[in-house]
């Protein structure tokens, strides 16, 4: 066990280096064998001490928890994960683009702001984008609805501005000094959202692009005839066919990416226990929030559109994904394989 007391010790303690070869997948998955664990822990437990100052204020005043509950996780998986994509980076030599897939409530953005701390300790300039931050104008939403009625929310296949992603990504591989972000305000528009101010970076070394359905690929339009709940009415299946079309357009921009993470909970059902928590909780804090019939209509709208079952799942075992990350009822991280 990790400790804020243990931290001040010169090295770590042996039971700490031997505990890394335990998980087998996890060690697997980090490139950890016998010859080479002592160093790798070594190294690791070099950079816990150097970022763990940032990262407990980062806990205390953005993510709003004590830096000792979420401590394993950052010994466990963020550190490694950290190390593990800088040390891609240095291979190929120019800048990184590393994609996260993960639904609601799997952990993408406190991922992400975690990663990027750790890789600033590493002296690497990191963007955190995400999908969202493509999101076609309100305006241009407004229009696409009126062409298809069924686009009742955000955040399916088709209301992204695919050439916009790829150009942010290809002037980050071209080494452009200078690149302007969008960002995207989900409160504008009574929240329906609109491109917020952008944002100028800077010699960008490495890209953290996260999104619900990033690098997610169609599938055979066949499984659609005996497709899973809620996905029921031969609308639904022609909504779900249509969305699965719509996936072609952003191959081009998943081809940018050098490495996929999936973010995979126990059950795709969790996410909507998850959302229905999130809500409460933000209606316990005064502020206004759906109900839990409308978090239903939600969740389900985005299961009709990209249904994790046939969209993700199978990702999971796919040869072409770099690791995945199961998540447990509680938000923990469980397995990494």
């Amino acid at each position: 066990m990790i400790t804020e007391t243990i931290i001040e010790k010169d090295k770590p303690q042996q039971n700490i280096i031997a505990a890394a070869l335990d998980d087998k997948l996890r060690a697997k998955a980090f490139g950890i064998t016998p010859e080479n664990v002592e160093e790798i822990i070594n190294k690791r437990w070099n950079l816990l001490k150097s970022v763990y100052p940032a990262f407990k204020e980062l806990c205390q005043k953005s993510l709003l928890i004590q830096p000792q509950l979420i401590l394993p996780t950052l010994w466990n998986l963020w550190l490694p994960l950290a190390m593990q994509i800088a040390s891609r980076h240095q291979q190929i030599k120019r800048p990184f683009i590393q994609g996260i897939l993960g639904g609601q409530g799997t952990g993408k953005t406190t991922t992400c702001k975690v990663l990027k701390l750790i890789l600033s300790h590493l002296e690497y300039r990191t963007l955190n984008l995400s999908i969202d931050d493509l999101y076609k104008t309100y305006q241009a939403r407004l229009i696409l609805q009126q062409q298809d009625p069924r686009l009742i929310w955000r955040g399916p296949p088709g209301t992204h501005d695919v050439d916009l992603g790829v150009n942010i990504l290809d002037s980050i591989l071209q080494r452009q000094t200078i690149i302007t972000v969008p960002r995207f305000d989900k409160s504008l528009h009574s929240g329906n959202g609109d491109r917020a101010l952008p944002e100028t970076v800077e010699n960008i070394d490495i890209v953290l692009f996260e999104g619900w359905f990033v690098g997610a690929i169609p599938v055979n339009p066949g499984v659609f005839n005996n497709s899973p709940l809620p996905i029921i009415t031969e609308a639904d299946k022609q909504f779900a066919k249509d969305m699965n079309d719509k996936l072609h357009e952003y191959l081009c921009l998943w081809q940018r990416l050098d490495s996929l993470i999936v973010l995979n909970p126990e059950d795709y059902r969790l996410s909507l226990e998850w959302r229905k928590q999130a809500e409460h909780q933000m209606k316990a804090s005064g502020k206004p929030g759906m109900t839990d019939l409308q978090i239903e209509e939600f969740v389900n709208y985005f299961w009709k559109a990209l249904h994790p079952e046939l969209f993700i799942k199978p990702l999971t075992k796919s040869p072409s994904i770099d690791l995945v990350i199961e998540i447990n009822p509680n938000h923990s991280f469980g397995k990494v394989f």
